[in-house]
């Protein structure tokens, strides 16, 4: 991935006046390089800065929204497994609101697509999908283009004190179990099994 992240940034960076072009059209292919939302938008924000970035984003994470919605109109089958993977996952009766899709698209590790989905639930069509789709994509994009932002900003030498600070929260925040043999756990004296 870093290798692809790299090869990103090349290629817009040289894209001249078609890199905001560039940059949405990745976030459209997106899904097909299985690469996360949150990747694309802090790339954006390290290559257009924080206003820029986050408009380009807006635009290309509605039009992938818009897409889906096409997609799943065409697919009525597919539709039908999505729902029974989102009633297993959200539950069967929880309906989601707008605002509530839009915090948990904040979440790094819950499926864009799935709560696309959420959203084509509590909406009557087109339009309305395409309103609750912008709204819920904004702070999306805003807080993963201002930390791209912010990211970029920063020098080597913070960017190295943070790491060591990050470090021992890795190590505190580590699973921690114990390995006990059965037979260490189960110690049964010599005496006892005569």
């Amino acid at each position: 991935m870093e290798v692809f992240g790299n090869y990103l940034m090349a290629v817009i960076e040289t894209g001249g006046l078609f890199a905001p072009l560039l940059f949405i059209s990745f976030h459209l292919l997106r899904p097909l390089f299985f690469l996360p939302v949150v990747f694309i938008c802090i790339s954006g924000g390290i290559l257009f800065g924080a206003v820029a970035g986050t408009v380009y984003s807006l635009i290309g994470i509605t039009l992938s929204s818009i897409i889906f919605y096409m997609i799943v109109n065409k697919m009525p089958k597919s539709v039908k497994r999505f729902t029974k993977l989102k009633s297993r996952l959200i539950g069967k009766e929880s309906v989601l609101t707008t605002s509530q899709i839009a915090l948990l698209r904040l979440v790094p590790f819950i499926h864009f697509h799935l709560l696309s989905l959420c959203l084509l639930e509590i909406s009557a069509g087109f339009k309305e999908y395409t309103k609750s789709s912008i709204l819920s994509n904004i702070p999306l994009a805003f807080v993963y283009t201002s930390i791209g932002q912010w990211i970029s900003n920063l020098t080597p030498l913070y960017i190295f004190v943070f790491l060591i600070l990050l470090l021992p929260c890795l190590y505190l925040l580590r699973r921690k179990e114990i390995y006990i043999k059965w037979q260490e756990f189960f110690h049964v004296s010599t005496k006892e099994s005569i």
